[in-house]
């Protein structure tokens, strides 16, 4: 073992590294190439060149790629429904034997390694982590969703018969299809997704502070490749790494414009339409861009904290004026009720509910797939000196628990208006127009719906940015220092491929590109499993 100084670790400390690990790594070019752009050629060029192709011809063909997405997403989601279902278990699986296995006692950069972060801070960012458009756009609409198909015990989704009668306690019984409802949300945003988080986060922190190598996913299939890992097998894990993430940010960017432009027509009678989700993803682009040339601590870190402090404001304003008693008594039946309904939950056999396994589900899991270098790569930044076991606990139960707090409060609110007020326009509105709504009924309507389009521009800012600097390290072969310029091109980008998709289909063709690009990066990740238990194996285990 040698010493070895690292960027992202505070001055005076050090890292141990596994020279096991080292041999060949100078192999990724990383040049200076023009207008100041610091790049590893292939994954930069092959990457840039294919966003670019794909922007140019969806612009191009408008008419004649709509159906296409909307054709590739059904397919996509009815033939690989129980791929993705199982691939999500799996990750949960690995995840709890590894926490309960003597590999939870290897410690993240060493085994003298000491936490950057105590614990409240530590837990704050990976609740962080876990707010962001999605909760915005998703706390009202998803549980409403859900709550009016289990309440009915049958629905029609594009014309096909789905039976939630199996699962539900008592088709048409409201408190049963309550609980219904909140346990398939909370299956959407808990366990399930951190684990998938967790599983690439553990690695790439693992070769990164332990075996010294660069903070990129190709580091992490050392184990399984070897040498090769600096050649074309890692070029194209790199490349998949970066147009997943790029289109699993560009699907959020999509739902918040148009989460936006529903508050904005709601509030100002803005028009709805293209037009107006395009003007706001330039606009917000635009902002993000700014952040981008701040730089991470005097950008996106104090957007990141004025938006914690409004978003738990908001949440503080929901439990105080609405239906207080039913959401503090909920937090404890809903998280009941997703473990009494998890196994039927994450079945991937013999489902009747075609609508939620293959329209919500499978698309959610590709969707977390896809954003999983993006928000590992930040949990792995955050996590050293940790223990492996302390890890996965904290990266499962954390976010979740903060999430379930979320769909609780604005999902058990939406849910109570319903039923026990008989408030039907929220549930009767589309999904991005559905929190608006909701928030009507509540005292300074104007103020919180405002707040709210507030949140979702705030959220759009930092994951566009957040998004652009970490497809920009892996792209740039690990390196976390690289140029402005770089991470402005992939902030554009992201923004410009939220334009085509949104004009080439909308919601669809935005869903669509989550489950393509998320599906081959799934086999990525399941493959990533194995190669970071043959890494734990080889680490020491403290007492």
């Amino acid at each position: 073992m040698t010493e070895k100084r690292d960027p992202m670790i505070p001055d005076g400390e050090v890292t141990p590294i596994d020279t096991d690990y080292q041999v060949g790594q100078d192999n990724i070019l990383v040049n200076v190439g023009p207008f100041g752009l610091d790049i590893h050629n292939r994954v930069f060029a092959v990457s840039a060149l294919s966003v670019i192709v794909f922007v140019a011809l969806t612009l191009m063909f408008q008419k004649q790629v709509e159906p296409m997405f909307s054709s590739l997403r059904g397919w996509l989601t009815a033939n690989l429904d129980w791929f993705f279902i199982s691939t999500g278990n799996i990750f949960v699986v690995v995840c709890l034997g590894l926490a309960v296995s003597p590999l939870g006692k290897v410690r993240l950069g060493g085994t003298e390694a000491k936490p950057d972060y105590t614990y409240l801070g530590w837990f704050s960012m990976l609740f962080a982590a876990g707010m962001g458009i999605g909760l915005m756009f998703f706390g009202v609409s998803e549980p409403l969703s859900h709550f009016a198909s289990a309440f009915g015990g049958t629905t029609l989704e594009n014309g096909v018969r789905t039976d939630w009668a199996p699962l539900a306690a008592a088709a048409g019984d409201a408190e049963g299809a309550s609980r219904l409802a909140m346990a398939a949300t909370i299956y959407h945003w808990g366990l399930h997704p951190w684990a998938i988080y967790a599983i690439l986060a553990l690695g790439l922190a693992l070769f990164s502070f332990n075996k010294g190598l660069p903070l990129t996913i190709r580091s992490v299939f050392y184990p399984l490749l070897g040498e090769r890992v600096w050649g074309w097998p890692g070029h194209v894990i790199d490349i998949l790494a970066v147009l997943a993430t790029l289109f699993g940010l560009a699907t959020s960017l999509g739902f918040g414009a148009a989460q936006a432009a529903a508050g904005l027509n709601y509030l100002f009678d803005v028009p709805l339409g293209g037009t107006t989700q395009i003007v706001l993803v330039v606009g917000i682009t635009a902002l993000a861009m700014f952040s981008v040339v701040a730089g991470l601590d005097a950008g996106v870190k104090r957007l990141s904290e004025i938006n914690m402090v409004l978003a738990v404001l908001l949440l503080l304003f929901v439990i105080m004026v609405g239906p207080t008693l039913a959401i503090l008594g909920g937090f404890f039946t809903n998280l009941g009720a997703y473990l009494e309904y998890l196994p039927a939950l994450a079945n991937p056999a013999g489902r009747e509910d075609v609508n939620f396994s293959q329209g919500w589900t499978a698309f959610y899991w590709a969707w977390w797939i896809s954003w999983s270098p993006f928000v590992g790569m930040f949990i792995a930044r955050v996590s050293r000196g940790r223990t492996v076991r302390e890890f996965i606990v904290s990266v499962l139960l954390v976010p979740s628990l903060a999430c379930v707090l979320w769909m609780t409060v604005f999902g058990g609110t939406a849910i109570s208006q319903l039923v026990k007020d008989g408030y039907e326009v929220a549930a009767a509105a589309d999904l991005p127009l559905k929190l608006f709504l909701m928030l009507d009924v509540l005292p300074l309507a104007q103020i919180t719906s405002f707040l709210a389009i507030v949140l979702v521009v705030v959220f759009f800012v930092t994951s566009s940015d957040s998004g652009s600097l970490v497809i920009d390290v892996i792209s740039a072969g690990g390196k976390v220092d690289a140029p402005t310029p770089q991470r402005v091109f992939w902030c554009t980008f992201e923004g410009l491929v939220a334009v085509a998709l949104i004009l080439g289909g909308g919601l669809v063709a935005l869903q669509a590109m989550a489950v393509s690009t998320g599906f081959p990066f799934a086999i990525v990740l399941l493959v990533s499993t194995v190669s970071v238990i043959k890494g734990l194996l080889s680490e020491p285990r403290g007492a």
